[in-house]
């Protein structure tokens, strides 16, 4: 049976991250091109293909992770149902046990190799902020909110989602369980709304 144009190089491709993610969770920038090849069960001359460099591993990481978290924002909905699904969004992705370690591995890279740290924050956490804020500017626009200034009010939104999630991720401290998240986030996009509506 013949495959879908591209099916096999989209699974390679995330093979790579899978491997690569799990590489750098434990090893830090120690991870070699090479071993990632070799745990995602691809040539090196397939990985290269991919990504040239370390560098453009954290980016594609980044990305991957990014697109899931801003993922309600390509949806149609009011402000709240889609903010609400955006907060959730997010505290699922940092309050998952699996990612304590990718956390730990940015930190633990960030010394040693400022330039992976840099394209996986730009990558992940800043354009989520970006698309974040394009959001809310776009909401403004209609007057369905009132965000005169959103790339700080992105910030703001991220904080009131992520409260101390990310430090208890980072530091492999107990999470108050993932059952709390849908109430967070619900509560989280209400005031935030309430905060922001128009005049």
């Amino acid at each position: 049976m013949s495959r879908a144009a591209g099916q096999i190089d989209l699974k390679k491709s995330e093979a790579i991250l899978d491997a690569a993610a799990e590489l750098f969770g434990e090893k830090g920038a120690a991870a070699t091109m090479d071993e990632i090849a070799r745990r995602a069960g691809v040539s090196k001359q397939t990985l290269y293909n991919r990504y040239a460099s370390k560098l453009d591993v954290g980016r594609a990481l980044a990305g991957r992770r990014s697109d899931a978290v801003t993922a309600p924002l390509r949806t149609e909905g009011d402000p709240q149902t889609v903010l609400t699904a955006f907060a959730a969004a997010l505290l699922t992705k940092v309050c998952d046990i699996n990612n304590g370690a990718s956390l730990r591995a940015v930190a633990l890279i960030s010394p040693e190799a400022p330039d992976i740290a840099r394209a996986i924050y730009d990558g992940g956490p800043g354009e989520s902020l970006r698309r974040l804020s394009a959001w809310l500017a776009d909401q403004h626009n209609r007057g369905l909110l009132c965000v005169p200034d959103p790339d700080h009010a992105a910030e703001m939104f991220s904080g009131m989602a992520l409260g101390h999630s990310h430090l208890r991720t980072l530091l492999g401290v107990d999470q108050p369980g993932i059952d709390h998240i849908p109430q967070r986030a619900r509560e989280t996009a209400r005031r935030f709304v309430r905060a922001f509506a128009p005049d």
